[in-house]
């Protein structure tokens, strides 16, 4: 791999400017099954994101790793915005045009 200078700085290559860190702890969400109430926590990979065009539309989904029931729960602004920053596969509705 060929070292590549970043755009904006100057002297400094992409493998100096990342040289210090470290890994990144992956994001845990945690969450509650309605069915068997079992509390757990799930990383990125197991949720699922759908943004639509209202309130009502607008939601989170996961397989309850105790009893493997589909859940849906609403998700408010605040839960998207940690949903989507924290990874979570999105899928949009309508155009945010």
């Amino acid at each position: 791999m060929s070292e590549s200078v970043t755009p904006g700085v100057r002297g400094m290559t992409v493998a100096s400017a990342f040289s210090g860190m470290r890994s990144v702890a992956p994001v845990v969400f945690r969450a509650g099954c309605p069915d068997c109430r079992g509390r757990f926590e799930l990383g990125a990979h197991a949720l699922r994101l759908v943004i639509g065009a209202s309130r009502r539309t607008t939601f989170y989904s996961f397989t309850c790793p105790a009893c493997e029931a589909a859940v849906r729960k609403p998700a408010g602004e605040r839960v998207v915005e940690l949903l989507t920053g924290g990874g979570v596969s999105t899928l949009r509705l309508h155009s945010t045009a």
